[in-house]
């Protein structure tokens, strides 16, 4: 390579020495020093650019340093190191360095035509035109496409002085370290005249071509002097005259450097500001950035937003032009149009160009989407209606244009973001919104261009090319993976729930949260648990956010675990009465957690959203800090017994206190037991305790005890209005007892709904005399309930129908026997008897039928049915059950009524229908009571004999002395003369025994009292027999004697 002698007038020497014999060694002298260039990689020294190469300077000493990695040799000569940027330029191979765009020919026009008016303009007979033209867009507006034709136009010219396409994501050409030089490199190709005054400026500071030179300085001394200067020579004169030379910057928002690219542009305007006559001319397109847009706004810049610019006539030219040359090539579509005339048809054109909407890459991408093959089988005759459907009709278009993007980061994100928000977001919030930077969202979007408008500023909101779009990511049936789930509206809750407390608050991401981020939540409360999909880490995310708002306020935390806590929401001023604290302070709380909490007035009752803000406040692992322990439920039975005094006004939160105080008492009991391991002050150590407390304020009402051991013994629930008629006291008694106690009794407070316990635990508790003291109820108070149920029982009338019925008779014909076998069952025999021995003793002619009763049962519980049988006392049973039957004869003028009548007939009696047993029973018999037994018999005799002589000597059971045989072998078919007969002959069997001994004597007798049954008789009969035991010692049990033992 010769050397080169730098141009006149330099102060400075720069020649390059040969080394190398093949010239990829050289040296380069600078300012007196030597450097030499020991290689240079990849050297292709072309008529326009360059290539790229990799050089290393060797200094004096002779150690390799490199120049950088990159680096490009001017393509004219090895004297001038520069690194320009190769595909950066109109003439690029824009199949591999995009952007491929191009207008369409018979498009644009007019807006081209506009540009050229400006850009042929002479500056010194124009002094008022701007020499920057600025034109903005959304994405795919076509701005690439008219800089590519704009560019081509003036190359072609000579008046294109450069050319620079930034491409996001593309190396340097998405930076601005390589500009200037690769500017200073195309014009010096296009005006070669420039190659002195550059040189001259390489030579005068060499490290205008390293990276530590500022933009600004490489553009003034690289690119604008070298031009003025060869302008001032007269050396371009001829061109000029026929206009300004045009510096073409397209995609000038691709750029990722923006502090750099505010310097280009303030730089530029003023350096024609300072050289306002200079004869070139910026054309740059752009979205509308922020960072551009402070900049380009300005009176010296001409303004042309491309979108203002109808475009529908350009893109239905388009459309008549591919159409029409894809029926030419295809000849298919060739035999179709020849049999069927124009395809598409005109009006088929004009709605295509109706969907498009003025969008070119989404008007090419249409296109191909019809024409092109695919896979679905379908050709472009019958894809064309459905693209013209747009609803369902381009999913396959919309599948394949998002699939583009799908391995992105954040993909999944964007897109459910832009098809969920409730209104159109610019880049900018939806960035925010997400916590990512914009051009992450850009490179997501940038791939959906053909369907998405992407606006040509970032602060613009993101558009659908066609609403189908949304409709396509929405429903999981059409998008399939793309499917955009209702259950992102949490995740999108949380994101605003983030972006609307940061500082910058009026920001657009800021704004959309504090406007939506309830809204979003609303959306996702009201899918169905299905469709809520696996939010649990997001929405904890999104409560614990909240919640945190509000964590430093006083008495945050009771009123938290209050709401995750209650069986039922009250409303902000039952709150406020619950804790004793003022509303306000309460509704500064709930106001920083509306999003979680609904509310809308202080009388409205406080709820939760969602049923999962309760889980996660009662789960610890989940809710950390805000968790509510179930030993909180102390805190709030203590509340509500405060609120249930009886002195306080009627108010939701008494009510609440009243209905659920057990129920919160009862979910700090351990489940093992009653005490409650509590230290709240002052509050029951037991439950005991608290039973006590409640039952203690009412004692003193009337008829407290009876109605309290009613409700704790009977078998099923009955009404106020039912307990006071089974205890024949006004409903009103009933009525102020169980409102009393509330707070343990639940009712509906109404005559007729049920009352009940609030828990299983108060009738065990009064039921335990241990427990309960003086508000024990014993079960031997089932006598009296039973005797009760018989007295409603004898008032109804024979031909009165169960439906017409009240529920105390119906309760009482089902349940009065069952009363009675718990008495006996649930009682000792010892104070069986002394319930028996309690009744009344003197003839009443309204007690007949509980005298008639008491006999009947205590016989049936005697023989009838073997688990009641208790034998030790039972000898005291038999002479109490005759006893009751001489009081029926003695207060009855006409026994002869009933003596003959079957027990199941006995009026309005239960039935005793039980079949009799095979079975003994051991009889402990004293001299002493045999003889009571046999004068209580000659009581019942002498009653019999004077009102009834006759009775005797008929209907007798058979007697003799070794047995007694029973007509009938069930019970309920026994008569009462029957039974006075049986015991009859007890009696004389019993004395006959005692006869054979010495008088005085206290020693007791044994008998064992056998049933069975007589086959032989039909139908069959009960046969008693009555046997003497032996007793082998005074310890020991008795034996059975001889049959007799007379």
């Amino acid at each position: 390579m010769g050397d080169r002698q730098p141009p006149s007038g330099s102060q400075e020497d720069l020649s390059g020495h040969g080394g190398d014999p093949d010239g990829r060694d050289s040296a380069l002298r600078v300012g007196g020093n030597t450097y030499n260039i020991g290689h240079i990689e990849n050297a292709n020294f072309g008529p326009n650019h360059g290539e790229f190469v990799s050089c290393t300077i060797v200094n004096g000493s002779g150690s390799g340093q490199p120049v950088g990695e990159g680096q490009y040799v001017a393509a004219s000569e090895l004297d001038t190191i520069l690194s320009p940027i190769t595909d950066a330029s109109y003439t690029r191979n824009r199949k591999i360095s995009p952007p491929d765009s191009d207008c369409f020919p018979g498009t644009r026009e007019g807006v081209i035509q506009g540009i050229t008016d400006w850009a042929d303009s002479p500056v010194l007979f124009n002094p008022d035109t701007p020499h920057v033209f600025w034109t903005h867009g959304y994405v795919g507006c076509g701005k690439s496409s008219i800089s590519q034709a704009v560019s081509q136009k003036y190359g072609g010219k000579g008046r294109l002085l450069g050319s620079f396409f930034f491409y996001r994501n593309s190396g340097d050409r998405s930076k601005m370290v390589r500009f200037a030089v690769t500017l200073a490199s195309q014009m010096m190709a296009a005006v070669p005249a420039t190659k002195s005054f550059y040189k001259a400026a390489v030579k005068a500071d060499p490290t205008l071509l390293t990276r530590g030179a500022s933009l600004t300085t490489q553009l003034e001394r690289l690119v604008y002097k070298p031009f003025n200067a060869a302008v001032k020579r007269g050396l371009i004169l001829k061109t000029l005259l026929q206009g300004p030379f045009l510096v073409v910057v397209d995609g000038l928002d691709e750029c990722e450097d923006k502090v750099e690219v505010k310097e280009f542009i303030e730089h530029l305007l003023d350096f024609f500001k300072r050289h306002p006559s200079t004869p070139l001319r910026f054309f740059i397109t752009s979205r509308v950035e922020r960072h551009i847009k402070e900049c380009l706004n300005t009176a010296g810049v001409q303004l042309d937003d491309l979108v203002a610019h109808g475009s529908e006539d350009d893109i239905l030219t388009f459309l008549e032009a591919s159409f029409g040359h894809r029926v030419r090539i295809d000849p298919v579509l060739a035999a179709y149009v020849q049999s069927n005339g124009q395809w598409p048809t005109r009006a088929d054109l004009k709605t295509l160009v109706r969907h498009i909407g003025g969008s070119f890459v989404f008007a090419s991408a249409l296109f191909k989407y019809i024409v092109e093959p695919s896979d679905d089988g379908l050709n472009p005759i019958t894809r064309l209606p459905l693209t013209l459907n747009m609803n369902p009709g381009l999913d396959g278009l919309y599948a394949f244009t998002v699939a583009r993007s799908q391995r992105l980061p954040h993909f999944s994100n964007v897109i459910y973001t832009i098809a969920l928000v409730f209104e159109p977001l610019s880049i900018t919030a939806i960035a925010g919104l997400l916590g990512i930077q914009t051009f992450e969202v850009l490179h997501v979007l940038v791939n959906l261009q053909a369907i998405i408008h992407i606006p040509g500023t970032d602060e613009l909101p993101v558009t659908f090319c066609h609403t189908s779009f949304r409709d396509f990511l929405t429903i999981e049936g059409r998008s399939g993976r793309f499917f955009a789930p209702p259950s992102h509206h949490v995740y999108l809750s949380y994101r605003c729930s983030l972006v609307q407390d940061k500082p910058e608050r009026e920001n657009a991401a800021a704004s959309y949260g504090i406007r939506n981020c309830e809204n979003h939540f609303e959306k996702f409360a009201r899918l169905l648990p299905s469709g809520q999909g696996p939010f649990l880490q997001t929405v904890d995310a999104l409560y614990a956010r909240n919640l945190a708002k509000s964590q430093h306020e006083p008495r945050f935390f009771d009123i938290l675990s209050t709401l995750a806590l209650l069986y039922e929401p009250l409303s902000v001023e039952g709150l406020s009465e619950l804790h004793g604290i003022h509303q306000s302070q309460l509704s500064t709380i709930l106001a920083n957690l509306h999003v979680i909490i609904h509310i809308k007035s202080d009388t409205s009752l406080v709820t939760f959203r969602h049923p999962s803000l309760r889980d996660f406040l009662t789960n610890e692992s989940r809710s950390g800090c805000f968790f509510a322990p179930p030993s909180y439920h102390g805190h709030l039975f203590n509340r509500c017994l405060n609120l249930t005094d009886g002195k306080r006004a009627e108010t939701p939160a008494r009510a609440y206190s009243i209905a659920h105080l057990m129920k919160h008492l009862l979910r700090c009991l351990p489940s093992t037991g009653q005490e409650l391991f509590l230290t709240i002050s002052p509050f029951p150590p037991t439950l005991d305790a608290v039973y006590a407390h409640f039952l203690s304020k009412v004692q003193h009402l009337p008829h407290f005890l009876d109605i309290i051991s009613t409700i704790a013994l009977l078998i099923t629930p009955l009404s106020s209005a039912g307990i006071a008629e089974l205890l024949s006291i006004e409903s009103s008694e009933v009525v102020q007892v169980v409102l009393n106690l509330e707070p343990i009794i639940r009712s509906e407070r109404t005559y007729n709904s049920p009352v009940t316990t609030c828990h299983r635990s108060l009738c065990d508790f009064l039921t335990n005399e241990s427990r309960s003291g003086p508000f024990f109820t014993p079960p031997s108070y089932h006598l009296k309930i039973s005797y009760r149920c018989l007295g409603i029982c004898r008032k109804q009338q024979p031909n009165e129908t169960w439906s017409s019925r009240s529920p105390a008779a119906q309760y009482s014909y089902g349940k009065c026997k069952q009363h009675f076998e718990r008495f006996l069952t649930e009682t000792s025999e010892q104070c069986i008897l002394e319930a028996f021995g309690q009744l009344p003793h003197i003839p009443n002619w309204q007690l007949l039928p509980d005298h008639l009763f008491s006999f009947t049962h205590i016989l049936y519980w005697l023989f009838a049915n073997h688990r009641y049988t208790r034998t030790g006392e039972a000898f005291h049973a038999i002479t109490r059950c005759i006893e009751f039957l001489a009081l029926a004869l003695e207060c009855d003028w006409q026994p002869d009524g009933w003596l003959h009548r079957p027990f199941h007939k006995l009026g309005s009696l239960p039935p005793l229908t039980s079949p009799m047993y095979s079975t003994s029973h051991e009889l402990e018999i004293r001299q002493e009571q045999a003889t009571t037994l046999q004068h209580i018999l000659e009581r019942v005799e002498t009653v019999i004999t004077a009102k009834y002589p006759s009775i005797l000597s008929t209907s007798q059971p058979y007697l003799n002395i070794e047995f007694c045989l029973i007509e009938q072998w069930f019970i309920g078919d026994w008569t009462p003369i029957s039974a006075y007969r049986l015991f009859e002959w007890m009696s004389r069997r019993v004395q006959a025994v005692i006869a054979l001994d010495e008088p005085g004597t206290h020693v007791p007798y044994y008998f064992e009292l056998n049933f069975s049954r007589e086959e032989e008789w039909n139908p069959p009969k009960t046969r008693v027999t009555l046997c003497k035991r032996r007793l082998r010692s005074t310890n020991s049990r008795p034996e059975v004697g001889e049959n007799g033992g007379v």
